[in-house]
């Protein structure tokens, strides 16, 4: 059975300043490529399919870059609906299943992420499963962590393991949030206080690429490099 893939690729991009001010973040190169087609190598590589992007700052560019590369786009118009809201609208092309989420501003540097989801994946017991890196192995990660793993692989807020930004959840609780716009925080905080969120710590290195700054942090990682 092949896993529907949601990447999430609306955002405006701010914190990249000039870089996207021409065009969405996901197209933003590192090392020659573009940011999407780094998360696309990882969900190919699990053979993922569907392969679902949403899209709206500059959303006829990303549906241009896409469209050869079989990934099937949401146009979030007028507004943009933040990630829960984002998902729930993609879930006619995605199926009603588990779904992996993959945020497009990353690197990683070890196993594919999605390779551990698919593997540690648990749904008799999880709702959700995040992969969660070390703050000392998330390169560019300025301030604290977001959560604590506990013993049994269950996660609460705060601690110092950051949110890699893919994870595996089932989505039937979407339809229960009276909201368009909503984060998938939301949803997370209800399977939280469930005892049905987890999360994998991460082996290898990440490099968060939100700014200018991470670009060449990103660049370095890909190259082996020691001093990120």
């Amino acid at each position: 059975m092949t896993q529907p893939v949601m990447m999430f690729a609306a955002g405006f991009g701010t914190r990249m300043g000039a870089l996207s001010a021409k065009q969405p973040k996901p197209l933003i190169h590192v090392a020659g490529r573009a940011l999407i087609d780094h998360a696309l190598d990882l969900a190919r590589a699990v053979d993922a399919a569907p392969i679902v992007a949403n899209a709206h700052y500059r959303a006829e560019m990303l549906a241009a870059h896409l469209a050869p590369l079989a990934v099937q786009v949401t146009h979030e118009t007028p507004d943009i609906l933040d990630t829960g809201g984002g998902l729930r609208a993609a879930l006619p092309l995605l199926g009603p299943g588990p779904v992996i989420t993959m945020n497009t501003d990353a690197i990683w540097s070890g196993p594919n992420p999605l390779s551990l989801l698919l593997r540690y994946w648990n749904p008799e017991v999880m709702d959700a499963l995040l992969i969660c890196v070390p703050l000392d192995q998330a390169i560019g990660r300025k301030g604290t962590g977001d959560f604590t793993r506990m013993d049994d692989g269950r996660i609460q807020r705060g601690g110092d393991l950051v949110y890699g930004g893919v994870q595996i959840l089932k989505t039937d609780g979407l339809a229960e949030i009276d909201a368009p716009v909503f984060s998938l925080n939301r949803l997370w905080d209800q399977m939280q206080a469930q005892g049905r969120l987890f999360a994998h710590v991460y082996p290898g290195r990440w490099c968060d690429v939100g700014t200018p700054e991470g670009i060449p942090l990103a660049e370095d990682l890909l190259r082996g490099g020691e001093h990120v």
